[in-house]
């Protein structure tokens, strides 16, 4: 892809979603710290910042952060509470409770789409797939970008998604389409917009390709919930504050039923051939890289990067995994959990493995919260977290989190350490990536979660703080503590 104009910057926002805590921690490769300190704070209120098409870098005085000679893009990160409109009747606990809600929803759909590609769901003709998932109430990552769409541009909300590869919006005229916040985009007043012809790769690509009268590419998907979305196959321009990408293929969809309710569309940064980062990957150097900041942290925000500056030299590295049953996901290996400084007796790496037929395995996922364990090696984490926390006064369970802990009163308390085991990675987590308030109350629980399924995904709470790269130059996923700065 060729840049157009001088350079420029790009303060896109993005936001995502996790849980908020402030934490006064050492942070140690080593899985030999036994405790590390947790500051303990309840759920933060609700807060609406006011953005407008400058301050979220979309407007003509935005700033460059694009350097074309360093092939270097870099955006904002903030969280979805801040997006507008906001439901002044929401507290803590609400938000929360449609947080794990929408987590369930999203677990459920990536389970769903990983058993199909191993051959365990049956597709019928009228079935149509693709590793898209629905946005917002749907479960998605919940972290968006305000982008112009066209030429000129019409800048929308988008959820960006690294579970998801096909790009698409809504668009004039719609047969059937869902509530948005942004006025649906109409090709027909774009310069830039080209549809695809039937006999392109990139129509070959898609996962349910169609062709009309015109010879003209047609996509639709569906998702795991009966939602779906149905139009042309077509290439456009999207603009990043000042700076323009040309030729992006994407969806434009004129019948879509579903949950989406407030952004205009998905854009998918995962490791199929449509998604944004592999179209965008040759002119970015193949990687990528997000670091989660909590949300009392908002006034500060993060980034995503695209480029040779989104590998940090401070980083530890696991080789990422190819599932030949399915190219989406960006899979690691996962040897075992260390926690209170010793390694969970009964997690070993062939609960983790993916086996022949593509089941199985572990997904780094911006998109859900919670990480999911597979059952044995859950309850086994469980227990040896519970043998070590045996003096925290308990809670009463919540949704699905079976570990809560009363600690009202406190103002700080000694938890016990974890680290993950990755190949040739070992990942000492925050105490407040494991261990989380869930009200305003002073109840915090265990933010694990055991699954029926042989997959184990990586969720965003525990990702938080660290900046996340995907080197797929490399074919390797990064960690760096403390990334976010």
């Amino acid at each position: 892809m060729k840049d157009n104009g001088k350079p420029s910057s790009i303060h896109t926002v993005f936001f995502f979603t996790f849980f908020a805590i402030s934490i006064s921690i050492s942070i140690s490769s080593s899985s030999a710290l036994k405790y590390q300190s947790l500051v303990l704070n309840s759920l933060p209120k609700p807060q609406s910042l006011s953005w407008n098409n400058e301050k979220m870098g979309t407007g003509p005085d935005s700033e460059s952060t694009l350097d074309p000679y360093s092939n270097t893009l870099s955006v904002d990160l903030h969280h979805v509470d801040n997006l507008p409109p906001f439901d002044i009747n929401s507290t803590p606990e609400s938000l929360f409770e449609l947080r794990l809600q929408r987590d369930a929803v999203r677990v459920e759909a990536l389970t769903t789409l990983a058993a199909g590609a191993a051959g365990k769901v049956s597709r019928g003709k009228k079935d149509l797939s693709s590793s898209v998932f629905s946005g917002l109430k749907e479960g998605s990552g919940e972290y968006f970008t305000r982008l112009g769409v066209g030429t000129p541009a019409k800048f929308v909300y988008m959820v960006l998604d690294t579970g998801s590869d096909v790009v698409w919006l809504q668009c004039f005229p719609c047969r059937n389409c869902y509530t948005q916040s942004d006025p649906i985009f109409n090709p027909k007043k774009s310069s830039s917009f080209h549809g695809v012809s039937c006999d392109s790769p990139l129509c070959r690509w898609l996962d349910s390709p169609g062709c009309n009268n015109r010879k003209q590419c047609l996509y639709q998907v569906s998702y795991g919930d009966g939602s779906f979305t149905i139009g042309d196959f077509s290439t456009e321009t999207l603009t990043f504050g000042r700076n323009r990408v040309n030729n992006i293929a994407l969806g434009c969809g004129h019948d879509n039923e579903g949950l989406f309710v407030g952004a205009a569309g998905l854009m998918g940064l995962g490791r199929g051939k449509l998604s944004f980062s592999t179209q965008t990957g040759r002119r970015f150097g193949n990687k990528f890289s997000y670091c989660l900041v909590d949300r009392s942290a908002s006034s500060k925000p993060s980034s995503i990067t695209f480029g040779e500056s989104a590998v940090m030299q401070k980083a530890v590295f696991t080789p990422l995994i190819t599932n030949p049953k399915l190219d989406t996901f960006y899979y690691v290996g996962l040897n075992g959990i260390s926690v209170g400084g010793a390694r969970v007796a009964g997690i070993t790496p062939s609960l983790f493995e993916v086996d022949p037929h593509g089941d199985g395995g572990v997904i780094v996922d911006s998109g859900t919260a919670v990480t999911r364990l597979t059952q044995p090696a859950y309850v086994a984490l469980r227990d040896a977290f519970r043998n070590k926390t045996s003096h925290f006064k308990r809670a009463p369970e919540l949704s699905l989190f079976d570990t809560c802990f009363d600690l009202s009163g406190k103002t700080e308390a000694k938890v016990p350490t974890m680290v993950l085991h990755f190949t040739n990675a070992d990942l000492s987590l925050p105490a407040s990536n494991y261990l989380i308030p869930v009200d305003t109350d002073g109840k915090f629980c265990f933010a694990f979660a055991g699954i029926s399924s042989a997959l184990t995904i990586i969720g965003n709470i525990q990702q938080q703080s660290f900046r996340v790269m995907f080197d797929l130059a490399k074919s390797r996923v990064g960690f760096a503590p403390r990334g976010c700065a």
